[in-house]
């Protein structure tokens, strides 16, 4: 058994489509970055591939290539559950929390919950998705940005 954790934080900006999970949450601001930058996504990425020693994410789907520009970060993840399966690993459990002042999140867990759960082909029961604030503190407190933390186990 191995243990991964992932860490993702974008800028909130103008004029961008907000995603978490694959699902789109009306809001007046979205993430800012060279795919989607659905944060919640990047970090199970990023927790997936080091719990199989696999490195992270900008290695595997680096900010400067192209193809990844406005990619939905969902085929992110199918590739590397790809890049990990290859290695010999099963995934056993996701654990997720995002961290954000706005907007509400509780409504779109649940079907956050089911596409990281349909995209690693896995129960929606090993998926667990929770959403905090950082109570008024710092970039995300000021609603600057969106971060999100994951942890996995795979076998």
């Amino acid at each position: 058994m191995r243990i991964g954790m992932g860490y993702d934080i974008h800028r909130l900006a103008p004029g961008r489509t907000l995603v978490l999970g694959g699902v789109t949450i009306p809001f007046e601001k979205g993430l800012l970055g060279h795919s989607d930058a659905d944060v919640l996504v990047h970090a199970v990425c990023d927790a997936l591939l080091g719990a199989a020693g696999l490195g992270d994410i900008g290695m595997h789907f680096p900010d400067n290539d192209l193809k990844y520009k406005d990619i939905n970060s969902l085929q992110l993840l199918s590739q590397s559950l790809d890049l990990v399966r290859r290695s010999g690993y099963q995934l056993q459990n996701v654990d997720a929390t995002l961290i954000a002042e706005q907007p509400r999140l509780a409504p779109y867990r649940i079907g956050m919950q089911l596409n990281l759960a349909r995209t690693l082909q896995v129960d929606s029961g090993l998926v667990n998705i929770k959403a905090t604030t950082s109570e008024g503190l710092g970039v995300i407190g000021r609603g600057e940005a969106i971060a999100a933390m994951s942890v996995v186990l795979v076998e």
